[in-house]
């Protein structure tokens, strides 16, 4: 006992693998449809962006961008998307951006509705709180063991890591939100009888939305951060990219990948983020 606490040894690795194992023996058919569902959506939105001509999607970025921030990022976003195409990147810059939204519709899904909770429970909130941690501290590249384990080599595995690494900023800036809410608000509604349900979605959600849209904005950029390094496990756009010419030191393919991504991440932050300002001053008027 005293030589194991001298010289200790713990396998947790091992013991990782032997879940792994378990899993892929047990709930293989759980895997195949998460495999399914994510790559229908992701196959189906790239081909929705994929099959325009170029410049009519990049209409339609610029239009979404001068309605949700005016026409200096609609002009960014016509030059950006202009210089994609002029990279000879736009179909794995097509393939990217579905990929992003794939990811960060399935975190959203997941990490508001878990914020919620966690704000409504501290039993909830002390049990996510430090899996947020965990998951925030992992290095970005272990993620990828499991999922191509459980998925194998592609852009679903791509997407599962995507999913996996993006949700705590959903997670904590909702519970957050929720949390700032004033009180005395919620107070007023209790005592004109309104129920807890009805309290949340006309009083607490719209108060709080401010908060959630910023963290709606860290999911996105965390998500698009993630896509470059989920190249390493086959996933299709501009991740492949740069690993390509990482492996051959391709500068010309590396700069022109790097700054595609960059592109892209400019233009859903500046969106995102303006929406979220859209909120905040009709929350402030209210």
């Amino acid at each position: 006992m005293f030589q194991w606490i001298l010289n200790p040894s713990v396998p947790l690795g091992d013991w990782a693998e032997s879940l792994f194992d378990w899993l892929l023996a047990n709930v293989s058919g759980l895997f195949d449809v998460i495999k399914a569902v994510i790559g229908g959506l992701y196959s189906g939105l790239d081909l929705v962006l994929s099959s325009p001509p170029y410049w009519i999607m990049i209409l339609i970025f610029a239009a979404i961008a001068f309605f949700a921030s005016g026409w200096k990022l609609s002009v960014f976003t016509v030059i950006g998307f202009w210089l994609i195409r002029s990279f000879d990147l736009w179909p794995h810059a097509m393939d990217t951006l579905a990929l992003v939204i794939v990811a960060v519709v399935i975190a959203l899904i997941i990490s508001i509705p878990l914020g919620i909770l966690s704000a409504k429970s501290k039993c909830v909130s002390s049990v996510v709180r430090p899996i947020m941690d965990l998951m925030q501290t992992t290095p970005t590249m272990v993620y990828l063991i499991p999922a191509i384990i459980f998925f194998g080599i592609g852009s679903v595995p791509g997407a599962v890591a995507t999913v996996v690494f993006s949700l705590p900023p959903g997670v904590r800036l909702t519970e957050l939100a929720i949390r700032q809410v004033d009180q005395e608000v919620v107070e007023a509604g209790q005592a004109f009888g309104s129920s807890s349900g009805r309290i949340l979605r006309q009083i607490q959600i719209p108060l709080a939305m401010p908060t959630i849209m910023a963290g709606v904005n860290q999911v996105i950029m965390l998500a698009l951060s993630m896509v470059v390094i989920a190249g390493m496990a086959g996933a299709e756009g501009l991740g492949k990219d740069v690993n390509e010419s990482l492996q051959q030191l391709d500068t010309p393919l590396g700069v022109e990948a790097g700054l595609s991504v960059v592109i892209i991440a400019v233009f859903l932050d500046r969106v995102t983020s303006a929406a979220g300002q859209g909120r905040r001053r009709g929350a402030d008027k209210a």
